[in-house]
């Protein structure tokens, strides 16, 4: 059954490199991966408010309360991520923009200085000799190009660009979906009755800490059950920190 898996897996990706399909997965634009920002408020959202659930619970007030301030959390927190988010991603495409100018603002003043910057790029790439020069005549040739290939090289911007706006709603989305998870014992102890709602919530947040982390390994080298015990683990530190700072406050009070 493996051998025919593998087989398989040979036979699909022989036909996703078909001159055909290489052509054509090339003329698509790169695209922007928001799994960072999926992560980032599906995280943030659990941990935040579970905080609040914890340090609520730690001070042994009400669990009325503990869904009010909880609610308040997700909406709060939740919009001043997206908002945050989204200046950020949109002053990095700003910056990006600003570089790319910036670099055919310097092909028009020292046309000579950069042919030899992208000359000794592609020379530490392992060109040399005449291949070398035709890279570098093939690429100064689309000012366009130039600036883009400088861009990337030179300063490190990656070939795509995510937009601030899908950035900003998908960390608010994550946030306020995996975020809603240690509310849910105690909304639903408040329409009926929950013999252990904080132990529920615990129990669940766990969960969705695990399940982020088990998502994010469909997008990156690592095992998923590696991937949801590591989120799990930052998590639940962070959570048994904001537990301990209510218990202690309850105390002080």
């Amino acid at each position: 059954m493996l051998r025919y898996r593998k087989a398989d897996r040979a036979a699909a990706l022989e036909a996703e490199h078909t001159p055909e399909a290489v052509r054509r997965r090339l003329a698509q634009e790169p695209r922007a991966s928001y799994l960072r920002d999926f992560v980032y408020g599906a995280i943030d959202g659990a941990v935040t408010t579970f905080a609040v659930v914890a340090g609520v619970q730690g001070a042994d007030l009400d669990a009325t309360i503990v869904v009010i301030l909880g609610g308040a959390n997700l909406v709060a927190d939740g919009f001043s991520m997206a908002v945050s988010n989204y200046l950020g991603s949109r002053a990095a495409s700003q910056q990006r923009e600003q570089a790319r100018r910036e670099e055919l603002r310097h092909i028009q003043l020292v046309p000579e200085g950069e042919r030899e910057e992208i000359r000794q790029i592609f020379a530490r790439k392992g060109f040399e000799g005449d291949d070398l020069e035709r890279v570098v005549d093939v690429i100064t040739r689309d000012h366009h190009l130039w600036a883009e290939t400088m861009v990337q090289e030179e300063l490190g911007f990656g070939p795509a660009e995510t937009n601030p706006l899908r950035a900003a709603l998908t960390t608010l989305l994550a946030f306020l979906l995996i975020g809603f998870f240690p509310l849910g014992a105690f909304i639903w102890d408040l329409i009926g009755h929950v013999e252990d709602p904080f132990t529920i919530s615990t129990i669940l947040t766990g969960i969705a800490f695990f399940a982020v982390g088990s998502l994010k390994s469909a997008f990156v080298a690592q095992a998923w059950w590696r991937a949801g015990l590591e989120t799990l683990a930052v998590g639940g530190a962070a959570a048994i920190l904001a537990y301990l700072a209510g218990a202690l406050l309850e105390r002080v009070a």
